[in-house]
């Protein structure tokens, strides 16, 4: 049967089943080809090959479903490390460093927990390295947020720069036409002349 290698969903093979799921994979590959016709110990028609297909599909199904178990073990077993720090932080930093090699994302409390160990008194060598983690465990909750909120329909990110639209054409002046000299503003604009009122009737 395979067995979860690790919590990253890595299997382990034994030699007879890896047989066996190569000739599965060319069996995919070449459906019209027998792939039990030249080994001895086959039936003709392929049903004990069928079998064996059958058993390494269900072995493979319950790696998987272990492998989860052991992922889940692994999260709880780190949590349980967090809620007792910060007695615990020899351990709990054991167990983050496990979970961030398997594809553990930091959560908020992992984040205020390693800020709670970098802000005690510890030798200079621990003090750096509870940092370089903490920095890491940031680097890597951030690029979380990140992937979840592009993942939002018409999501952004804060920070990411809003495309401005070009702005419109602008019309051209017309130049003035060649060989006409261009006009002054009292030509265009002739100053009003006054109404000239008629002379007063003379008196008889």
């Amino acid at each position: 049967m395979p067995m979860p290698y690790g919590s990253r969903g890595g299997m382990a093979f034994s030699a007879d089943e890896l047989r066996v799921l190569r000739r599965a994979l060319a069996a995919a590959l070449q459906p019209t080809h027998r792939t039990t016709a030249a080994e001895p110990g086959y039936d003709a028609d392929g049903a004990q090959e069928v079998q064996e297909y059958l058993r390494l599909a269900e072995a493979v199904d319950e790696a998987a479903r272990e492998g989860g178990r052991l992922r889940a073990f692994l999260l709880a077993d780190l949590a349980r490390y967090r809620d007792a720090l910060p007695g615990s932080a020899h351990g709990y930093l054991a167990q983050l460093q496990e979970a961030l090699a398997a594809g553990y994302d930091p959560v908020p409390a992992d984040l205020a927990a390693l800020r709670l160990l970098c802000a005690r008194q510890r030798g200079p060598e621990e003090h750096a390295r509870r940092t370089a983690l903490l920095r890491h465990c940031e680097r890597l909750a951030e690029r979380s947020v990140r992937a979840r909120l592009r993942a939002l329909p018409g999501g952004r990110v804060a920070d990411e720069p809003t495309p401005v639209p070009a702005p419109a054409p602008q019309p051209r002046p017309k130049a003035p036409r060649t060989g006409r000299p261009v006009p002054t503003p009292g030509e265009v604009f002739p100053p009003r002349r006054k109404p000239v009122r008629p002379p007063a009737a003379r008196s008889a």
